[in-house]
């Protein structure tokens, strides 16, 4: 299949519903301790990936496995509104995934424990059913919330299509080497970066150290998102570092880092160059993190243009 036929992103990962509560601080172990507010909603990193590129203007399709419950509902009616297409299967085995989200009601920040249900039954003979939709698209994303087994299947059969890979190491945990080689962009936060790397990205020059060391072990380009600092895009023949712009309060920074790779993968899919994607990608997020919740923040790509163009 030639690269002309190609179009679109095809995104693997998980859904799982997210139930948020904000409240002054985490209580400690026997401690209950009042909210100030409760959210329920969508989630799941490749779900919220899945929502950003679609709603950010990116011809999507998004595989996953989802429980035969109300959950699973609530997630096929995500996709729909978002006009992302569900490449999906529902089991009896497992319910859908949840995640428990803590957020800070003063600044912010969160903590999140995640459950993948369904989507943790993720297999590689999944992706080979799939190889037809993946082979077709322009990109082809991944994380590391479902088996690693499934993630770099995924990867091998997009980069034997020639189609661009982007890989998400969130959460952060061990995986083959190979999948670095698989990697068109490797996509890490400083957290992540600084456990891959063993350089904590503290400064833009301390990120480009870390992402020498990605490259170095077989990626393409680092793509580091330093949250207020912005984003760095590191190759072997650039290394541009695009500064953060606010686009109002931040609220609240869940899945911010989804709307970044929602956006870039959306732009790279509809041709962008790569700076200029990482730069669409930054402003998806920055619009995002001045909304409640995680794909319910996720802006449109009229708002993505208008504040780029601001």
């Amino acid at each position: 299949m030639t690269d002309i036929q190609k179009s679109g992103v095809t995104i693997l990962g998980i859904f799982a519903v997210d139930v948020t509560f904000l409240a002054p601080r985490l209580p400690a172990i026997g401690e209950t301790l009042a909210g100030s507010g409760f959210v329920m909603g969508p989630g799941g990193k490749g779900s919220n990936q899945a929502v950003a590129a679609a709603r950010a203007g990116g011809e999507v399709r998004f595989i996953t496995k989802i429980g035969k419950d109300a959950f699973g509902d609530i997630g096929l009616k995500t996709w729909a509104e978002a006009g992302a297409t569900a490449r999906v299967q529902r089991i009896d085995s497992h319910p859908t995934g949840s995640a428990f989200i803590f957020v800070n009601d003063a600044n912010g920040q969160n903590a999140i424990i995640v459950y993948a249900g369904a989507s943790g039954t993720l297999s590689p003979d999944d992706l080979d059913l799939e190889k037809e939709t993946i082979a077709a698209s322009k990109v082809f994303v991944t994380q590391l919330e479902q088996p690693v087994d499934a993630a770099l299947r995924g990867l091998e059969i997009a980069r034997a299509a020639g189609t661009i890979t982007v890989f998400n190491p969130a959460p952060a945990t061990a995986f083959p080497d190979e999948i670095y080689r698989l990697s068109d962009y490797i996509a890490p936060n400083e957290t992540e970066a600084a456990m891959l790397t063993g350089i904590a990205p503290g400064t833009v020059d301390d990120a480009r150290k870390a992402g020498d060391a990605l490259l170095a072990k077989g990626a393409k380009n680092a793509l580091i998102t330093l949250g207020g600092n912005g984003v760095l895009l590191h190759n072997a023949t650039q290394s541009v570092h695009l500064p953060a712009r606010a686009a109002g309060e931040v609220i609240d920074t869940t899945g911010a880092g989804d709307a970044f790779l929602g956006g870039f993968s959306a732009a790279l899919s509809k041709g962008l160059d790569p700076v200029e994607a990482a730069r669409y990608g930054s402003a998806t997020a920055g619009i995002s993190v001045t909304r409640r919740g995680a794909a319910a923040s996720m802006p449109t790509a009229a708002e993505i243009e208008a504040f780029l163009r601001s």
